[in-house]
């Protein structure tokens, strides 16, 4: 029999807010500015964009025509984040740009994950489970479990060059719903799901983010990786997943080139 605790929701660990704001340029507005103003204009826009106050920013240039300009902001709190996104907004160069999209989460790890670690440590070391021995050693590897997820969630914005970004959620049908399903279901699925992510950790930055309640889609991904091409085998990878075959529904994805200050202000100039 299924129990109470079995349907309760998992608990998380959260860390950065983050926000991801699209934008397109009026090129038609912006070429018929003075040149002197576009180029003042420009410098404010790649400041605003590339230096951030008290987090982390990223600026990514969009492959494709979903839009312009990716800006990825961390910040501590929804109040900075909304500062982080305003800068922009109350520069010149904001006349001439039109908002393609945004979104808001907050970088989050599941304790799923925390108990797959501290199992796993504790299965290497031989213990067996509900022995005196598994439950005494199990509270110290799950805070150390949480440590480690902790510096996760606020570990800065990864450098690499390429970014790959979308949303998702888990499936509420009539034949399939995520959240009906007992959590010891829900934990295996989950474990063979980071399994699979964890063959491209070495290639691979992800971070994922929740968004239940503060946007129209339950997380957020973002994939970081110098070799674009890994994003490819790695979310067909997940596809084949049980976790995602049968409950995952994924947004948009965008995929960025990430821009430093200098290419920012010359691209604005020269657009």
């Amino acid at each position: 029999m299924t129990t109470h605790h079995e349907h309760e929701a998992p608990e998380t660990l959260e860390g950065w807010w983050m926000l991801h704001e699209a934008w397109t340029l009026d090129r038609t507005a912006w070429r018929g500015r003075d040149a002197a103003w576009r180029a003042a204009a420009a410098s404010e826009a790649a400041a605003a964009l590339t230096t951030p106050d008290d987090g982390h920013s990223g600026v990514y240039a969009v492959v494709g025509q979903k839009a312009d300009l990716l800006v990825v902001h961390y910040r501590k709190s929804a109040a900075d984040l909304h500062a982080a996104g305003d800068r922009l907004r109350r520069t010149a160069a904001a006349a001439d740009l039109r908002p393609a999209g945004s979104f808001v989460s907050v970088a989050e790890a599941s304790l799923y994950e925390a108990s797959g670690m501290a199992h796993g440590t504790l299965a290497r070391r031989g213990l067996t489970p509900g022995s005196p021995e598994w439950d005494t050693a199990l509270a110290t590897e799950m805070n150390a479990a949480k440590s480690l997820l902790l510096d996760r969630v606020w570990k800065p914005l990864p450098p690499h060059r390429h970014l790959c970004w979308y949303p998702m959620n888990k499936r509420r049908g009539e034949t399939v719903n995520w959240y009906s399903m007992p959590q010891t279901e829900r934990r295996t699925l989950m474990r063979g799901h980071g399994q699979v992510g964890a063959k491209f950790r070495d290639v691979v930055v992800q971070v994922v983010s929740g968004s239940t309640g503060l946007d129209d889609w339950e997380w957020s991904v973002d994939l970081h990786s110098e070799d674009p091409l890994h994003f490819k085998k790695l979310v067909h990878a997940m596809r084949f997943d049980a976790a995602s075959a049968k409950f995952a529904e994924f947004g948009p994805f965008w995929l960025g080139l990430r821009q430093d200050p200098a290419q920012v202000a010359a691209w604005f100039a020269s657009a």
